[in-house]
Protein backbone atom coordinates (compact mmCIF):
# COMPACT_ATOMS: atom_id res chain seq x y z
CA UNK A 1 0.00 0.00 0.00
CA UNK A 2 1.69 3.27 -1.03
CA UNK A 3 2.06 5.27 2.33
CA UNK A 4 0.77 9.25 2.64
CA UNK A 5 2.39 12.11 3.95
CA UNK A 6 0.31 13.82 6.70
CA UNK A 7 -0.73 17.84 6.09
CA UNK A 8 2.26 19.73 5.61
CA UNK A 9 1.42 21.52 9.24
CA UNK A 10 4.87 21.58 10.85
CA UNK A 11 5.74 20.81 14.07
CA UNK A 12 6.17 23.29 16.87
CA UNK A 13 9.11 22.51 18.57
CA UNK A 14 12.47 20.89 17.00
CA UNK A 15 15.21 19.60 18.84
CA UNK A 16 18.42 20.03 16.61
CA UNK A 17 21.32 20.54 17.23
CA UNK A 18 23.63 22.09 14.82
CA UNK A 19 27.04 20.57 16.07
CA UNK A 20 25.28 17.28 15.02
CA UNK A 21 24.16 18.21 11.63
CA UNK A 22 27.71 19.13 10.12
CA UNK A 23 29.65 15.48 8.72
CA UNK A 24 33.13 15.28 10.82
CA UNK A 25 35.09 15.72 7.50
CA UNK A 26 33.59 18.93 6.15
CA UNK A 27 35.63 21.85 4.53
CA UNK A 28 34.44 24.20 7.41
CA UNK A 29 34.84 22.07 10.38
CA UNK A 30 38.55 21.25 8.49
CA UNK A 31 38.99 25.16 8.43
CA UNK A 32 37.44 25.76 11.87
CA UNK A 33 40.01 23.77 13.64
CA UNK A 34 42.86 26.29 12.59
CA UNK A 35 41.44 29.56 12.20
CA UNK A 36 41.94 31.71 15.49
CA UNK A 37 39.99 34.85 15.23
CA UNK A 38 40.25 35.35 18.59
CA UNK A 39 42.38 38.84 18.63
CA UNK A 40 39.66 40.37 15.84
CA UNK A 41 37.57 42.08 17.97
CA UNK A 42 40.03 43.77 20.54
CA UNK A 43 42.05 44.74 17.08
CA UNK A 44 38.79 46.35 15.73
CA UNK A 45 36.98 47.95 19.48
CA UNK A 46 38.71 51.41 18.56
CA UNK A 47 37.02 51.43 15.56
CA UNK A 48 33.46 51.06 17.25
CA UNK A 49 31.26 53.22 18.64
CA UNK A 50 30.43 53.15 22.23
CA UNK A 51 27.04 54.52 22.27
CA UNK A 52 24.22 53.33 19.41
CA UNK A 53 22.63 50.52 18.45
CA UNK A 54 24.74 46.90 19.03
CA UNK A 55 26.77 46.27 15.83
CA UNK A 56 26.92 43.31 14.07
CA UNK A 57 30.26 40.61 15.19
CA UNK A 58 33.11 41.57 13.06
CA UNK A 59 33.85 37.52 12.84
CA UNK A 60 30.50 36.54 11.77
CA UNK A 61 31.13 38.93 8.73
CA UNK A 62 35.05 37.21 8.15
CA UNK A 63 33.38 33.91 8.55
CA UNK A 64 31.18 34.55 5.84
CA UNK A 65 33.41 36.04 3.38
CA UNK A 66 35.01 33.27 3.82
CA UNK A 67 32.91 30.86 3.21
CA UNK A 68 32.04 32.64 0.32
CA UNK A 69 35.64 32.38 -0.98
CA UNK A 70 35.65 28.59 -0.47
CA UNK A 71 32.59 27.90 -2.30
CA UNK A 72 33.03 30.88 -5.29
CA UNK A 73 30.03 32.60 -3.55
CA UNK A 74 30.89 36.10 -5.66
CA UNK A 75 27.76 38.23 -4.54
CA UNK A 76 27.12 39.21 -1.48
CA UNK A 77 23.48 39.32 -1.59
CA UNK A 78 23.54 35.02 -2.80
CA UNK A 79 25.59 34.47 0.02
CA UNK A 80 23.59 35.54 2.87
CA UNK A 81 20.78 33.83 0.85
CA UNK A 82 23.05 30.81 1.52
CA UNK A 83 24.11 31.13 4.67
CA UNK A 84 20.39 31.68 5.75
CA UNK A 85 19.61 27.67 3.93
CA UNK A 86 22.78 25.74 4.73
CA UNK A 87 22.52 24.38 7.90
CA UNK A 88 26.90 24.14 7.52
CA UNK A 89 27.33 27.85 6.83
CA UNK A 90 25.25 28.94 9.73
CA UNK A 91 27.37 26.59 12.37
CA UNK A 92 30.77 28.11 10.81
CA UNK A 93 29.48 31.49 11.45
CA UNK A 94 27.93 30.71 15.09
CA UNK A 95 24.52 31.34 14.26
CA UNK A 96 21.71 29.37 15.40
CA UNK A 97 18.77 28.65 13.88
CA UNK A 98 17.04 31.48 14.43
CA UNK A 99 20.05 33.96 14.27
CA UNK A 100 19.17 36.60 11.49
CA UNK A 101 22.06 36.77 8.99
CA UNK A 102 23.42 40.05 8.49
CA UNK A 103 22.09 41.91 5.42
CA UNK A 104 24.08 41.95 2.10
CA UNK A 105 24.34 45.75 2.37
CA UNK A 106 26.41 45.16 5.54
CA UNK A 107 29.10 44.35 3.70
CA UNK A 108 29.52 47.20 1.37
CA UNK A 109 29.36 49.77 4.27
CA UNK A 110 31.78 47.60 5.50
CA UNK A 111 34.31 47.76 2.86
CA UNK A 112 33.58 51.56 1.75
CA UNK A 113 33.05 53.00 5.10
CA UNK A 114 35.84 51.64 7.14
CA UNK A 115 39.33 51.98 5.36
CA UNK A 116 41.01 52.78 8.50
CA UNK A 117 40.52 49.27 9.68
CA UNK A 118 42.65 48.32 6.35
CA UNK A 119 45.87 46.46 8.56
CA UNK A 120 43.32 44.74 10.42
CA UNK A 121 41.70 43.19 6.83
CA UNK A 122 45.01 42.24 5.79
CA UNK A 123 45.74 40.29 8.82
CA UNK A 124 42.28 38.61 8.77
CA UNK A 125 43.34 37.76 4.90
CA UNK A 126 46.53 36.46 6.49
CA UNK A 127 44.43 34.08 8.58
CA UNK A 128 42.55 32.99 6.20
CA UNK A 129 45.33 31.48 3.89
CA UNK A 130 46.53 30.30 6.98
CA UNK A 131 43.37 28.30 7.44
CA UNK A 132 42.49 27.07 3.54
CA UNK A 133 45.69 25.83 3.14
CA UNK A 134 45.35 22.76 6.00
CA UNK A 135 47.83 20.43 6.20
CA UNK A 136 46.62 17.26 8.13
Amino acid sequence: MMGEQPGRQGRLFYDICLEDRVPADHLLRQIDRVLDLSWLRSELAPYYSHTGCPSIDPEVLIRMLLIGYCYSIRSERRLCQEVEMNLAYRWFCGLGLDDKVPDHSTFSVNRHGRSATAGSCARSSRAWCAAVWVKD
